[in-house]
């Protein structure tokens, strides 16, 4: 199955608000992200045409980022905990289980679109080490068949 990427609109009305100056790259870059979910290629280059900026430009800027995707994320996001407390305590086996359950590796989403999976340092919840996050819920003190119930609970709701 292809994941269909949604529609892009077009953005010059959006790009009124900000002035044609390249400290309104990032700002610019922000929105866009934050109504559409990630950066589609064709808004990179209409921003950087409003700006006079070359894409190359503007997709270099945004790749330096880590706040910035150039894919549409899926339904729910999986962050996976690699911090100290969470490397120590088996962050490498969540991962493994997580991409063998779902069939998507690190930075990938799912062919039915439903799980993006992302690596992070560091979740804040060293106490419930191995710990990953599914959109705003945090899952901690992991084992394989924890993660399993939870993957089949999230696949549950969507059936």
């Amino acid at each position: 199955m292809v994941i269909k990427k949604p529609e892009t609109k077009d953005i010059r009305a959006e790009l009124e608000d900000y002035p044609r100056e390249r400290r309104s790259l990032i700002p610019i870059l922000q929105k866009v992200q934050n109504e559409h979910g990630y950066l589609p290629r064709d808004f990179m280059e209409k921003v950087g045409s409003y700006l006079s900026i070359l894409p190359s430009k503007v997709y270099s800027v945004a790749t330096f980022y880590a706040q910035f995707r150039f894919e549409p994320l899926g339904e729910h996001l999986i962050k996976i905990c690699h911090g100290t407390a969470c490397h120590v305590k088996g962050a490498d086996n969540v991962t493994d289980t997580v991409e063998s359950e779902l069939g998507a590796s690190m930075g990938e989403t799912t062919d039915d679109g439903q799980f993006t999976v992302e690596r992070v340092a560091c979740l804040g919840c060293c106490s419930l080490a191995p710990a990953m996050m599914i959109d705003d819920t945090v899952y901690g003190n992991l084992t394989r068949d924890k993660i399993r119930d939870v993957l089949e609970d999230f696949r549950g709701e969507e059936g």
